[in-house]
Parts: structure tokens; C-alpha cells; sequence
């Protein structure tokens, strides 16, 4: 099975519909992550439905899925506020990973974004380095790590503004 070409995804936002399917694959998604950190207890793996429900719900929240058919199998959640969005709860089903389906919906959020954001914030796992890596080729810059906990995250920024005014332009 190689790269997944752009007809056979649909990039969508997620709606209340597809709840229960969203929270079936965050938790297939993040036990790979909790079993790298070695904490099961961690958001993704304890929200509960009416709680996911609530958030799909939030004016400030904007989750994006991928479908390959009828199956859910990626999906972003992002917070924004302000001119500020941060990226999260990142999540492609286990057997399609390094398809490119992760890659795919990190570059297509841009377009989901309000109008006059202008900073999109990532964090991971310190440990994640493969993560770390796929953000800093999407042009993510790597921060600083922030704890929490026994946690230690590092968090990339991508700046927008003079890179959507350079997409809009004529190319010569």
C-alpha cells in the first residue's frame, strides 16, 4: 500500500455525525504515544464521548477529518484564538500510517483556518521525533519544550501571512 493520491481522501470538518467514529480513532491513534511515554492517562485516551460531542461544537475549535471511503482515518483538532491557532489531538489511524494521510491534513488545515491567522502552534511528545521531524518539513519551527507534569512536549510554529500571500501570487 503506498502514498493515498487526493481522490481517494475527503478532508472534511468532523461533525456530531461522526463523533463516535472520531473517538474510536484518537484512541486506536494514541496508544502508541501513551505506550512511548508510558501514560495512559492522557487526554485523548480519557475524554468521553459527550465530552468530544461538546468540543466538535465549540465556535473556537475546528476539527478536521480524512476519509478514505466511509472509514474516519485522520483527523486535527484545532484551537484558535485570536490570530493564534494550536493543533492538536493529531491522530491517523495505526494501519495508515506513513501513508502521507498526516501530511496531507496538516497542510490542508491552513485552509480551514479564520481569516487573519497568523501563527499555527504544534506540540508533541519530546520523544515523538518522528512527529517533530514531519512538522519541521510541513515548515514548522521547533520552539521550546514546555512540562507538564512527567511530561515533557515540545511545541513548533508556522508562521502564515507572507506564506498565503506567496500562494496567491501569480507564478512567473
Amino acid at each position: 500500500m503506498g502514498r493515498m493520491t487526493d481522490d481517494e481522501l475527503d478532508i472534511r470538518p468532523v461533525s456530531d455525525d461522526d463523533a463516535g467514529e472520531l473517538l474510536t480513532l484518537r484512541r486506536a491513534a494514541f496508544v502508541t504515544e501513551a505506550q512511548l511515554i508510558g501514560d495512559v492517562n492522557i487526554p485523548p485516551l480519557t475524554q468521553t464521548l459527550d465530552e468530544l460531542r461538546a468540543d466538535l461544537t465549540r465556535p473556537d475549535v475546528v476539527t478536521l477529518g480524512a476519509w478514505a471511503g466511509h472509514r474516519l482515518v485522520a483527523s486535527i483538532r484545532v484551537l484558535v484564538e485570536g490570530t493564534k491557532a494550536t493543533l492538536g489531538r493529531f491522530a491517523v489511524a495505526p494501519d495508515v500510517q506513513g501513508r502521507g494521510i498526516g501530511t496531507r491534513l496538516l497542510d490542508e488545515i491552513v485552509a480551514h483556518l479564520p481569516e487573519g491567522t497568523q501563527e499555527v502552534w504544534i506540540f508533541t511528545s519530546r520523544d515523538s521525533l518522528h512527529n517533530i521531524a514531519m512538522y519541521q518539513r510541513r515548515g514548522y519551527e521547533y520552539q521550546n519544550d514546555q512540562t507538564a507534569g512527567d511530561l515533557t512536549y515540545a511545541y513548533l510554529r508556522r508562521l502564515l501571512g507572507d506564506d498565503v500571500a506567496e500562494d496567491d501570487a501569480p507564478t512567473l
